[in-house]
């Protein structure tokens, strides 16, 4: 038996028109929040024109997820509504599901990794979904999910490769046109490519010379191969930590989309996603996740080569703490605003206040101390202490390093 995906080969393939993201957006209309458009002084500053911040992580369920979901699912005829809906997500589309499904009274069923955060977990029951964990990866879990529509008749809602979802996301083109009609740049993270694909039918419908820039995760990036070859390729092994973009092949119907009508498609760094998401949270006072925060990446990667005004679309806040944790912690060491250090020193009393107190006069802040006694390879008197310090920046870094040095200590990293 096939997967039901509610719709034919020639409906998956029909074009998504403006007409289509202005009715979703009638459709939306009190259940999806206009979210905010925030300046931020400080990347405005960066790229020499103003920069506006699409607030999506302040939608609800915490990304833009709901208005496709929603739209799908609206859409659907009432004997398919009433065999329920099944979704694959570890995070933002499970959301997005369960809370449109509760509000158009349909019964949703969502997989999710056994490895999802438990806030992503407990979110999605909380927004009425049955939720099943299975599988380690994503791809497991879209297989399991898959093979419950087969056996029970539900409507699979894909995250993506939809002309409903599509045209759902859309609405978040329409909104930035209509709160920054001065806009030159969008800058907007891809995944699957639903989102970008949206955003691009309803600005370059209205503003065809807007310019519209892609962001894919240096270690997820599935567009540009694509785009050279000209058809969906696969990426093996996705690897960053921006799961929302996580992806290993664009869906079918998106490409065509971002192939025709998105400008460019730019590559970042886990330094630079890193970098981005404490921005938002110090500058701009904002929880974003690190797909979210992609857009800002790419403006801080290259901040001259964007045409002002430009709008960054953070496209959800759905990060589980003890990723964020990590995550601030690398953005603070790749500016230079976190040490660590390992070196080693005679064992006997005071020789750790002695070091102490050469971190001090350097204005170093000690987070944390670690000692190690018993390794094989220290001397009977050595002891090794690993220090995890708060620093001003990279200059400041190199000045502990050689005050370290200069006192007689051997630093190994």
């Amino acid at each position: 038996m096939l997967v039901n995906m509610s719709y034919s080969t020639a409906d998956s393939l029909r074009p998504v028109t403006l007409d289509d993201v202005r009715g979703a957006q009638k459709m939306l209309s009190g259940v999806a929040r206009v979210t905010a458009m925030e300046g931020s002084r400080h990347l405005s500053q960066m790229v020499g024109a103003p920069v506006h911040l699409k607030c999506e992580n302040l939608q609800r369920t915490g990304s833009f997820k709901l208005r496709g979901a929603y739209v799908r699912i609206a859409g659907l005829l009432p004997e398919e509504r009433a065999a329920g809906v099944v979704a694959a997500s570890a995070g933002n589309h499970a959301q997005g599901v369960a809370l449109a499904s509760t509000l158009l009274g349909v019964r949703s069923t969502v997989f999710m990794p056994k490895g999802a955060p438990l806030p992503k977990v407990s979110a999605t029951r909380d927004y009425g979904a049955e939720v099943r964990l299975h599988g380690q990866v994503v791809d497991e879990t879209l297989a399991a999910a898959q093979e419950y529509a087969a056996e029970t008749g539900a409507v699979f809602i894909h995250p993506f490769d939809h002309p409903d979802i599509i045209a759902g996301q859309g609405t978040v083109g329409l909104e930035i046109l209509e709160q920054c009609p001065e806009a030159s740049t969008v800058v907007v993270g891809i995944g699957g490519g639903g989102l970008a694909a949206g955003i691009a039918v309803a600005v370059k419908a209205l503003r065809p010379d807007l310019r519209i820039v892609g962001v894919q995760a240096e270690g997820a990036a599935a567009y540009p191969p694509s785009l050279a070859a000209g058809r969906p390729v696969a990426v093996e092994n996705p690897a960053t930590m921006a799961d929302g973009i996580k992806v290993g092949r664009p869906g079918d119907v998106p490409f065509g989309i971002v192939g025709e009508l998105v400008d460019e498609v730019r590559t970042v760094s886990e330094d630079e996603l890193s970098a981005a998401l404490l921005l938002c949270l110090e500058r701009a006072k904002l929880v974003v996740e690190p797909a979210g925060a992609s857009p800002v990446a790419a403006l801080l990667s290259e901040p001259g080569s964007f045409e002002g005004p430009v709008v960054a679309v953070l496209s959800g806040g759905n990060v589980d703490p003890v990723l964020m944790q990590r995550v601030l912690r690398h953005g603070m060491t790749a500016q230079g605003r976190y040490l660590a250090v390992r070196l080693r020193l005679t064992d006997r009393p005071g020789a750790l206040a002695t070091l102490l107190g050469v971190l001090s006069v350097v204005d170093a802040n000690v987070l944390d101390v670690s000692h190690v006694r018993t390794d094989p390879r220290l001397g009977l008197t050595e002891a090794e202490v690993e220090l995890h310090l708060e620093t001003k920046g990279p200059a400041h870094c190199a000045e502990v390093g050689q005050a370290l040095r200069e006192a007689g200590y051997t630093v190994m990293g």
